[in-house]
Order: structure tokens, then sequence, then C-alpha cells
């Protein structure tokens, strides 16, 4: 997480009252808010802003980073639950919004965490633990819903592979960000990858998942969507697998 210039701030900026008012925390967020460039669209323009949102209007009422994980993961849960346990065509809508919602309390944990300038590895190893847990159970409740709808069971096994997928590339992105060194970035790198590197990130983005469980009850669609997803990723995920390794190997 962003620390602010303990050269520059006064005592009341190092150590922020615990529920600050909503201007006080506007002011820290903006002053410690993560580079947008390179960021998945829906994260960029939506995700963030909504969880920033959540955010200054959760700190001046006390809540709490790892509240707001804890809100994550049942909101999460829930649209899991239903996913998986109502086969029926509203199941996918009902449990694409939860996840959604979910997603931006996500967002918003690490944000109230910097406006508190409470951050740190509990947080952050709380936050990853849901994240790595949420992923997979997304598309194992695709998959007891399509069995429970009387899915064709070839689109019921790339559910299941799709829950390996996403588990091996959140730990193969994990492990990596451990064990690579931090090449520091040019001013001109960063403001270089724009609006069309968001758009091409998208589909690797959680919120494409959810829009596209959200069509479950309309078979063909959802279909084609979710094996074109899957068919992607998998591309990505293969390419990133070269890249890191070859990466590793040269160190």
């Amino acid at each position: 997480m962003t620390k602010a210039d303990s050269s520059r701030a006064s005592p009341h900026d190092l150590h922020p009252p615990a529920r600050p008012s909503a201007q006080h925390a506007r002011a820290a967020l903006a002053s410690a808010q993560k580079p947008a460039a390179g960021v998945p669209a829906y994260l960029r323009w939506i995700n963030r802003p909504l969880g920033g949102q959540i955010a200054v209007t959760g700190a001046p009422i006390g809540a709490t980073p790892n509240g707001l994980t804890a809100i994550s993961a049942a909101l999460g849960l829930a649209g899991i639950v239903i996913l998986a346990a109502w086969p029926s065509g509203w199941a996918g809508p009902i449990a694409a919004v939860l996840l959604l919602l979910g997603y931006a309390f996500d967002s918003a944990d690490g944000q109230l965490a910097r406006i508190l300038k409470r951050g740190g590895p509990a947080g952050e190893w709380l936050d990853h633990v849901v994240d790595g847990v949420r992923a997979p159970l997304v598309h194992i409740a695709v998959a007891v819903h399509l069995i429970r709808t009387d899915a064709p069971w070839w689109l019921v096994g790339i559910a299941g592979v799709f829950s390996v997928l996403v588990s091996a590339w959140f730990l193969s992105q994990l492990l990596a960000e451990k064990l690579l060194p931090k090449a520091p970035r040019s001013t001109d790198e960063v403001t270089s990858r724009g609006i069309l590197e968001s758009f091409i990130k998208q589909p690797q983005d959680p919120s494409t998942t959810y829009v596209i469980v959200g069509m479950i009850g309309c078979a063909p669609l959802f279909a084609v969507a979710f094996t074109a997803l899957f068919a992607w990723q998998l591309l990505v995920f293969i390419a990133s697998l070269r890249r890191k390794y070859r990466q590793l190997t040269a160190l």
C-alpha cells in the first residue's frame, strides 16, 4: 500500500482519527490512490470508484477494512449459494449482482485501509484468502447449476476445468510477485499504458465472469460466452506462464 511522505506529514496525517470525516477520508484516499494505468476497464472506471465511495462513506461511521472484507466474502458466498442451489433462470442475474457488489467491497477494503493508514500483512493476507476461495467456487457453482438444469456435460466439464484454471492463475500470479524483483517504471511507460490496454485486459477481470454468470438462464448465449471466456483465459494463462518462467530462469 502507498505510504504518505512522513517528512511532509503532520502528526494528524500520520495518525488519522478512528472515524475521519467524509471530507478527510476523501482527501486521504486521493493522495494514496493506486495508479490506474493498465488496469482492466471495469475495475478502472467502475469498481475502484464505487469501492472508493464505499470506503469514504464507511470511514466516518467506524467501518474497518476487515469488516468490509467480511461483507465482500458474505456477498460473494450468497451469490455462489444461490447459483448452485436454485435451478432457475433468475439465479444467474441475482448471483451476478451479489458477486459484483462483493467485488466492489473487495476494492473498498484496501481503499479504506489507505484512508485509515491501517494497511498491513494480515489484512492483505485475509483479502487474498477470500479472493482465492471465491474465484474457483464461482465456477464450481456454475457447474452445479448446469448439472441441476440438465445442461450439456461438455459445458459442465468446462466449468470444472475453469475452476482449476483460475486457482492456478491466482497462485502463479502471487508467487511471481514474490519471486520476481520489482522493476521501476518510468513516467513515460506508465502514461503509455492507456485505454486500449484496459479493454484488452477486461476479459481477465472477475466482473466479466460475473456478467456472463448473469446470462446462465439463456442457455445458448451463456454457452457461447462462457466457452469463449474460458478459451481466452486459457490462452492468456499459458502465455503468462511462459513469460514468467523465462523471467524466473533468467534470475
